[in-house]
């Protein structure tokens, strides 16, 4: 019903150039080009919003970058080191269910260039706070996450526009290879930065730029609106307009529904709340590695006499470089590897999503668990063993997405992922890092001050991401009990 739906839809979008059907069903100018054309643009729009999100995480990731310039530049204890990254992320977080409400209502475009017009020009202020102001150097990196959650609420939903079913993973997979490239660029950004200026403040006057370019891009190459692909979507734009399809026979019009009521209808779809929850572990885990490794890896390296102390204005900053290269690496082969075994095995197993994300997060704890282990005794096994826990960590990116967006109903997509945001922030990576912080305070407060304790309060801190990593694994295998029961609901 829903392809026939399609077919006597066409006539009203053929010859648009991009433009979905707005309210009162008058068409948008037509433009004569070739069959190829759409696809190219659909490859531009793609390209576009590919870089906006690697300018995101980079902004993202600058702060654990160059987290020991910091440290010592304000004097902070390990607990409100750990805040800077709570406070962006709480703040990024409490955003993103606004965004999801405006975007599914409103024209996403405009609100896509607002968000990154903002965020780039507060990271651009906030390289001129000086030592006596870390509140303010806290309030705006708050303000970094309000900006950067208009962009990752709406943004993937665009992608979901674009392209039907058999692609989107792929192109899903390619927009979130940008996550962990993203985050390798900006530990290695802040790191270089702060090594070949001696100043970290110019980690933070490289990132506006960049966003300068992606809303220019963004301005010229992204249509104002964008009409969904798929057959059964065609009736709903990307300004969060409807087609008027109750003018055709046998079409059935998708009718206006309230927030409350998107809430309450995905509350109850049991696999949108679980990998939900295995989304929320995955931010634990991967919050509080993003925000401490460098410094651990640093303690780990003194205890062992690889490195001296950090006594000088301008720290060592060769473990944020090589954690930011190992982050792309793994980041990349583990998107692309999850986007694969998805393909590949779905084929043979309707559920196979849930288990290969379950299956990635239990080998990611152990692997976590033992680089903590070796960590004092052999540092390149900790090396090794944190790059295999970020390898199956990545896996999951792209087929936790895709999961959402086969589960839960086109007009509902960007709340969903607006409150997928709230939840796995909210008890994920928005308090990871301050925990962990905090814990190693009170184990150093526990003990005699020395470079030996420093390390273990943050090696005991962190085993708590190993078990967080395997509850996340076993959230995946519940998610797995419900998932085909819940795809086909959502496309009835």
């Amino acid at each position: 019903e829903d392809e026939d739906a399609g077919l006597l839809l066409q006539p009203l979008f053929e010859g648009e150039d991009y433009g979905a059907a707005a309210a009162d069903g008058t068409q948008c100018p037509s433009v004569s080009v070739s069959r190829n054309t759409p696809a190219k643009r659909d490859c531009l729009v793609v390209a576009v919003l590919c870089f906006g999100n690697l300018v995101n995480f980079i902004d993202w990731f600058i702060v654990p970058g160059i987290l020991l310039d910091i440290q010592k530049y304000f004097g902070l204890s390990d607990g409100k080191t750990g805040l800077l990254q709570t406070v962006f992320t709480l703040c990024y977080m409490l955003a993103a269910p606004i965004f999801g409400y405006l975007g599914d209502r409103y024209n996403r475009k405009i609100i896509l260039g607002a968000g990154i017009f903002f965020w780039s020009g507060v990271t651009l202020g906030s390289s001129f706070i000086t030592e006596s102001h870390y509140r303010i150097f806290v309030l705006s990196r708050g303000l970094v996450g309000i900006g950067s959650a208009s962009y990752s609420t709406i943004a993937p939903t665009i992608i979901a526009d674009l392209f039907e079913e058999g692609k989107r993973t792929t192109v899903l997979s390619i927009f979130y290879i940008f996550i962990p490239v993203g985050s390798g660029c900006g530990y290695m950004l802040a790191a270089g930065m702060a090594k070949s200026t001696g100043d970290w403040h110019w980690a933070f006057r490289v990132t506006p730029c960049m966003g300068g370019l992606a809303l220019l891009l963004l301005i010229l190459l992204v249509p104002h609106r964008i009409q969904r692909k798929t057959a059964a979507h065609r009736a709903l734009s990307i300004s969060g307009m409807r087609g008027r399809a109750d003018e055709k026979p046998d079409v059935h019009r998708t009718a206006r529904t309230t927030w409350c009521q998107d809430v309450g209808s995905l509350v109850k779809n049991c696999s949108f709340v679980y990998s939900s929850l295995g989304l929320t572990a995955m931010a634990f885990v991967t919050g509080a590695l993003g925000m401490w490794i460098p410094l651990f890896l640093y303690r780990a390296q003194v205890v062992q006499g690889i490195v001296p102390p950090c006594l000088q204005d301008s720290c060592n900053s060769s473990n944020s470089l090589i954690f930011g290269g190992i982050t792309i690496g793994t980041g990349i082969l583990g998107i692309i590897a999850g986007a694969e075994a998805a393909r590949r095995l779905r084929k043979i197993n309707n559920k196979a999503d849930p288990l290969i994300c379950a299956t990635s997060m239990f080998i990611s704890a152990l692997c976590l668990y033992i680089a903590l282990m070796v960590a004092q005794t052999n540092i390149l096994s900790t090396f090794i063993f944190i790059a295999f826990g970020e390898l199956f960590l990545s896996v999951n990116w792209a087929v936790v997405t895709d999961i959402l967006l086969y589960v839960v109903a086109p007009r509902r997509q960007s709340t969903a992922i607006a409150l997928q945001i709230l939840v796995s922030h909210l008890l994920g990576d928005a308090g990871s890092p301050y925990l962990i912080g905090l814990i190693s305070n009170a184990v150093q407060a526990r003990n005699i001050p020395s470079l030996q304790w420093s390390f273990r309060s943050m090696q005991y801190s962190f085993v708590i991401c190993a078990f967080v990593g395997v509850l996340g694994g076993g959230f995946f295998l519940l998610t797995s009990f419900y998932v085909e029961e819940d795809r086909k609901e959502a496309q009835r």
